[in-house]
């Protein structure tokens, strides 16, 4: 019984009125501090980093008031400069506050090596589509006398010979020395 009186009571009301402004004036203020720690109505815009070297581009950021961190170095492509930015997050144009990191990558100095695998004594179309798939370029094909046919006798880069295991740049061009399949020399069959 008591309880019914009090929630009827004026005492009651004061205490509930107190209560939601307590809250409305807090989340007002909330907001407003916020607002002013987030920097909300600030916009940066990112600049366009592709092709500067890491140097150029931590002097633009610096002059934006950005900060930067390298994640990596890519794969080389050669459309961009050594060493230089090929990808960022975020994007140029993109708009962010002062003292935002701004992600970038880096084009590598040039291809990765890469081992050559053992490849003597398969067919020229095993070789062609391995050598390919790990990053090669097929240069001419020449022909040695030997009995199998198209059967890869030697793998030469820069005219020198390759092993199994050397290691060549990504995107050479590797040359076929291949058999021509004849059984021999026909001048020795013509005697």
């Amino acid at each position: 019984m008591q309880l019914f009186q009090y929630l009827k009571s004026k005492q009651f009301l004061r205490t509930i009125i107190i209560m939601v402004l307590s809250l409305v004036i807090a989340v007002f203020l909330l907001t407003k501090f916020l607002s002013y720690r987030t920097n909300h109505d600030q916009k940066i815009a990112v600049p366009d980093l592709a092709k500067l070297s890491l140097d150029e581009a931590h002097q633009k950021l610096k002059d934006a008031d950005l900060k930067f961190i390298v994640i990596d170095s890519a794969s080389f492509n050669p459309d961009f400069p050594p060493k230089s930015v090929i990808e960022q997050n975020p994007e140029a144009g993109d708009f962010v506050k002062e003292g935002r990191k701004i992600y970038l990558t880096l084009n590598a100095s040039n291809y990765r090596k890469v081992a050559i695998p053992d490849l003597i004594g398969k067919t020229k179309r095993q070789v062609v589509t391995h050598l390919t798939s790990i990053g090669f370029r097929i240069g001419s094909s020449t022909y040695v006398p030997d009995i199998g046919r198209d059967v890869v006798r030697k793998l030469k880069f820069n005219g020198k010979d390759l092993k199994s295991g050397d290691l060549i740049a990504k995107n050479s061009k590797i040359d076929l020395v291949l058999g021509d399949g004849k059984l021999g020399n026909t001048s020795d069959a013509d005697n």
